[in-house]
């Protein structure tokens, strides 16, 4: 089927067949670099949310409701395609057919599983998974074990109320990990030298919730012997790092190095460069600032921590959007935060080269993914998603970088 078919609607595309080169078919790791952008799955009825805000409550929600939250601040943001559900197969193939056509090869799903089971999984079970051309695009996931607070949205007064905790047990690891090992066989999930990839958000909170670092381990090594008695050649585990954690409950890295070996974890990334650069007092932060913060994080974090590091690319950030619209606006704790400006179309293609650049230099062959934040971070100001604004800038800076 052609995908032009699937490019819909206001955001409607011409797609020629030499935006991509032939080589796309061969599997990601032969390529010489490969891009993942993260995607952040709110967009959609969850059971969960519509207990904790009412039927039908989706993040777009908050997406409208934003307003200007001081002088020059540009909200609310508006998608081009509309407020869509991403848990419809037919909205999932006009996504898929738009990243293959601008040079996305993949997406790194935030995958919720606390305690008591899946969270927020439709857009990738429903949407990705029974979108008829998920061929043309691989998936991986980020399993996102922080705890999960209520900021949609979040006053200014009080502590945001805890909903799930991140931390979980044994058992509760066994369990998700055969849902894990599903989906690590299925034909368009990435690998890294063969292996499915899997990332971790949080290492401590994976400690915590195990009982410490020796049963960490042994989950692990578990989930990896049962990887390979199913035919795969085991599993390629990830760790986001991040020395400055900024929703509710998040903490910092600690001995993130004793960490990463005691595990042994294979590789390392970042989710946003907020994690890395403090965006200081005033209501914005230039982009050009935070970007030399992070890639002075970048060009040392491989030799401190010892282990292959995988550059990001973030595109923006403003989670103003999960304020209560009604408080009046000041720097404070997440999502009281500053917000990235001079972030242009422009400005992001020049830091997905400096990326590019870093792993071509420092990165072997088969390894040379980039983590790009985000597709969809509508409520943190970060996606790659088409909007009234910028249309298909951000998609573009993309193929022209990776073409």
């Amino acid at each position: 089927m052609d995908r032009r078919e699937f490019v819909t609607g206001a955001g409607a595309l011409a797609l020629s067949d030499g935006l991509r080169s032939a080589a796309y078919g061969e599997p990601p790791s032969t390529m010489a670099c490969v891009t993942a952008a993260y995607y952040f799955g709110n967009y959609h009825v969850d059971p969960r949310n519509e207990k904790a805000h009412g039927p039908g409550w989706t993040e777009w929600n908050l997406v409208r409701a934003a307003t200007p939250r001081f002088p020059g601040h540009h909200q609310p943001k508006v998608p081009l395609w509309g407020y869509q559900d991403e848990s419809d197969p037919t909205v999932f193939e006009n996504k898929i057919a738009v990243a293959h056509a601008h040079s996305l090869d993949a997406l790194i799903f935030d995958w919720y599983w606390y305690k008591d089971g899946p969270f927020l999984n439709r857009p990738l079970e429903r949407g990705f998974l029974g979108a008829s051309n998920n061929k043309d695009l691989k998936f991986a996931l980020m399993w996102a074990n922080h705890d999960w607070h209520d900021v949609h949205p979040a006053k200014l007064s009080g502590d945001a109320p805890l909903q799930f905790v991140g931390g979980v047990s044994l058992e509760t690891f066994n369990e998700m990990s055969v849902r894990l090992l599903q989906l690590f066989q299925h034909p368009s999930h990435l690998t890294i030298d063969g292996a499915p990839y899997f990332s971790i958000y949080e290492l401590s909170r994976f400690i915590e919730g195990l009982g410490g670092v020796q049963p960490a381990r042994a989950a692990l090594r578990q989930l990896r012997s049962k990887a390979r008695a199913i035919g795969l050649p085991g599993v390629h585990i990830n760790a986001v790092t991040a020395g400055i954690r900024v929703l509710p409950g998040e903490r910092g890295d600690g001995n993130v190095a004793g960490q990463l070996e005691q595990l042994e974890i294979d590789s390392i990334t970042s989710y946003v460069w907020v994690h890395h650069a403090g965006l200081g007092n005033n209501f914005t932060a230039d982009y050009a600032d935070i970007r030399r913060k992070y890639e002075a994080y970048r060009d040392g974090v491989a030799s401190d921590l010892k282990r292959v590091y995988f550059p990001n690319a973030t595109i923006g950030w403003d989670a103003t959007p999960r304020t209560c619209q009604t408080d009046n606006f000041r720097i404070a704790a997440y999502p009281f935060a500053p917000v990235l400006v001079n972030n242009t179309p422009r400005a992001f293609e020049e830091a997905l080269q400096s990326a590019k650049k870093f792993a071509l230099e420092r990165l072997p062959a088969g390894r040379r993914l980039i983590t790009i934040n985000s597709w969809n971070e509508w409520t943190e100001g970060s996606y790659l998603e088409p909007d009234t604004e910028h249309g298909t800038a951000f998609l573009e800076a993309i193929h022209h970088v990776f073409a």
